[in-house]
């Protein structure tokens, strides 16, 4: 049994379309009844559960007549309309049957992405917890084109689990669970678990698929995986009727072992659910003092700016080859900055006033980003 599993008290699982639907595309409802028993299993047992669930485009196909998943965007928005309703719908009469009340959530990219916003959200899924109910979260797919096409919720699912503080995130897909190669390939083998990225070697998770009814594929899981085990929150990945028997803590599927222990919100915020606003280009001297010596960003290694940001904003910080390397919150305005750079703090109090002797990105709002070279110090 996987103790982390069975020790979880907030639970978030994230359910795909395809674990949802018929093969014709409706909804099936015995398959949505088999998740809400398995999760409802959970609440009985005192834990709380948030369920992340696409679904709404495919919900709302068949009430529409159409035969497959549109390709065009106002179709799209227009079937998630349609399909929300009966989704939620569902989920509310299956929770029903255990005495349970659900909550709908519907975010966008900003709800995550925007500090405030994220508060809220934190607090509107915090009360629903409080109050014993089962939030129901999904991407607001009728206004959030951003989100559509994006493909998938899993990224979405480890940000809201990093937002709740969760012990476990469930990604439940129609594969049960990760392997070397295609799972239809004889010499393909399940993952059965990931320490670290060392255990990935080998493993071809290919690029990111569209199936009848849903996107995404497990390439969007494993970086989903990433980012949850980045916060400390270890990560089940498997298929959909094995949900009962991976909330149990069976070795089914892949299990993720968190890399770390949970670092800042705040600084795990400004890497996952932040979207650069500009860049900031870093002469060789100025990388090593931010990677390899974790120092503010001055003018003075500054070289040059792009993009349209306002003192707040996130930027991110790239290297002489344009590889981001860091991302931070800028104390300037981008019209501000073109002439400050290669000057000295110094130089700039002197001249324009002590308002100027400031960092352009100070080191407690600095975030290294994964995969960031290390510079060689000299």
């Amino acid at each position: 049994m996987r103790e982390e599993v069975t020790a979880a008290r907030r639970i978030v699982v994230k359910v795909g379309s395809s674990s949802l639907t018929a093969p014709g595309g409706d909804l099936d409802g015995a398959r949505v009844d088999a998740l809400v028993d398995a999760l409802a299993g959970r609440t009985a047992a005192g834990r709380e559960v948030v369920l992340v669930s696409s679904g709404a485009i495919a919900a709302g196909l068949a009430p529409l007549g159409l035969t497959s998943r549109p390709r065009d965007l106002a179709t799209q928005q227009a079937a998630a309309s349609v399909g929300q309703g009966l989704l939620i719908g569902r989920y509310a009469a299956g929770f029903g049957r255990h005495g349970r009340t659900v909550g709908q959530v519907l975010l966008t990219a900003d709800d995550v992405t925007r500090r405030a916003h994220y508060r809220n959200a934190y607090r509107t899924l915090r009360k629903l917890l409080d109050l014993g109910a089962v939030p129901i979260v999904n991407e607001n797919d009728t206004v959030a084109t951003d989100e559509i096409r994006f493909g998938d919720n899993d990224r979405l699912a480890a940000l809201v689990a990093a937002l709740v503080h969760a012990d476990l995130l469930v990604l439940l897909s129609d594969v049960d669970g990760l392997y070397t190669g295609d799972p239809a390939r004889p010499e393909s083998t399940r993952v059965a678990e990931v320490h670290d990225a060392t255990d990935l070697a080998g493993v071809t998770v290919g690029p990111a698929a569209r199936t009848g009814v849903g996107t995404g594929g497990m390439v969007t899981k494993v970086e989903a995986a990433r980012i949850a085990t980045g916060f400390g929150i270890p990560v089940v990945l498997t298929a959909a009727p094995l949900a009962a028997a991976a909330l149990a803590g069976e070795p089914v599927g892949t299990f993720f072992h968190r890399v770390r222990r949970r670092p800042a919100a705040r600084l795990f915020w400004l890497a996952h659910a932040t979207s650069p606003r500009g860049r900031l280009h870093l002469d060789p001297g100025a990388v090593q003092a931010v990677v390899g010596r974790r120092k503010s960003l001055l003018p003075a290694g500054i070289t040059a700016v792009d993009g349209a940001f306002n003192a707040g904003d996130p930027v991110d910080l790239v290297d002489e080859r344009g590889a981001p390397v860091a991302r931070g919150l800028v104390n300037y305005d981008a019209v501000e900055l073109p002439g400050l750079l290669g000057r000295s703090t110094g130089e700039l109090a002197a001249t324009l006033g002590p308002a100027y002797e400031r960092e352009v990105v100070h080191r407690d709002d600095l975030v290294l980003l994964a995969g960031a070279p290390t510079p060689a110090s000299g």
